[in-house]
């Protein structure tokens, strides 16, 4: 079955249940309260790593990889672009965890990768694996929702702050410390973020007091998109919140096929 259509049967199943071919917003919020926790299992994910060695991409097949198939997930690795050119595949997927930072992407395989998500195949990553993956593609920087710009000072302590509390990926957390890149992004406004990190002003005095977002979900076209700015090396996913966080965005974004779009308004985080 495919993306869309499968996403039609959940919604066609929905509306029937209330004897109606429509489903109204009083539906839709009902199903989301009584929906199950988002999960990986008998989800098809396809993990791309590459681009950049600092962000430590092929580590972060050994973080993420196998916690994924715990958790029910199939999924597959691959080191290539490539992979996005195969209609196939990608009709077939549930999830794309893209960790490639800089590098270059092909017209072809970038069509391959929009076409996914746009149709409904969930995307999730971290840092520059995702955030700066293909600094001239700027419809690849459109669909993540915001691109990395500086991080000023290098590797140093600094705060993050979770401005949401009521969304799942981030409920239950609290405010934590960090020893890592301070991600200064470029960011649509059009997101709904969950998490921030002020700047101090100490390395570019110009920012001081800036909040910038950390983590956010958006949607492109159909597909469910999850970014965070968290994750420079994989160290830093020692820190529990970091890791958490990721884990709950990226079981979100696999979930894209199955649920009707969530709605928000005036996505403020200051």
């Amino acid at each position: 079955m495919s993306n869309y259509s499968r996403r039609k049967f959940v919604q066609t199943t929905l509306a029937a249940g209330a004897g109606s071919v429509f489903i109204t917003e009083n539906l839709v919020a009902q199903a989301d309260k009584n929906a199950p926790e988002p999960s990986l299992k008998g989800k098809k994910a396809l993990y791309v790593w590459g681009g950049w060695k600092g962000h430590e991409p092929q580590q972060s097949v050994d973080v993420f990889v196998p916690w994924m198939k715990s958790e029910g997930a199939e999924v597959i690795v691959s080191d290539s672009l490539d992979s996005y050119l195969d209609e196939s595949l990608m009709e077939s997927l549930d999830l794309v965890v893209h960790m490639w930072t800089m590098g270059k992407i092909t017209k072809g395989q970038e069509a391959g990768l929009l076409k996914a998500i746009k149709g409904g195949v969930g995307l999730a990553g971290w840092h520059g694996g995702l955030g700066d993956s293909f600094r001239d593609n700027v419809e690849y920087q459109f669909m993540v929702g915001g691109q990395w710009v500086a991080h000023p000072g290098g590797v140093i302590d600094h705060k993050v702050k979770i401005t949401n509390r009521k969304d799942p990926i981030t409920k239950g957390l609290k405010d934590f410390a960090m020893h890592s890149e301070q991600y200064y992004m470029h960011v649509d406004p059009n997101v709904k973020v969950l998490v921030t990190t002020t700047f101090t002003g100490e390395h570019a005095p110009w920012i001081d007091e800036c909040v910038i977002p950390v983590t956010w979900k958006k949607y492109y076209g159909e597909g469910r998109v999850f970014y965070s700015s968290l994750g420079h090396v994989m160290a830093d996913f020692e820190v529990p919140e970091a890791l958490e966080i990721q884990k709950r965005g990226i079981r979100w974004a696999a979930e894209s096929n199955y649920h009707p779009k969530e709605k928000w308004k005036e996505p403020k985080y200051i």
